[in-house]
């Protein structure tokens, strides 16, 4: 099972791959075009640790767990 704080890094990294292939010159254009249309609405690392901070807000004391998470480690 996936652990909100791997669920988060996951889409941290995810992100700073699409940069980085983005910006590689080694592949073709139309695939670094795909990438930085992608980014343009992926979320941000400042983004999706507010998110995961919500989500634990909203999810405190309830049965729910929260999707993502405020804290991640090994980033």
């Amino acid at each position: 099972m996936t652990m909100p704080s791997e669920r988060t890094r996951s889409v941290i990294q995810t992100r700073e791959f699409l940069i980085e292939l983005s910006r590689n010159t080694d592949f073709p254009e139309t695939i670094r075009r795909q990438a930085k249309q992608l980014l343009r609405h992926y979320p941000s690392q400042i983004e999706m640790l507010d998110a995961g901070q919500l989500e634990e807000h909203l999810t405190d004391g309830t049965i729910f767990q929260p999707i993502f998470s405020s804290a991640i480690e090994g980033l």
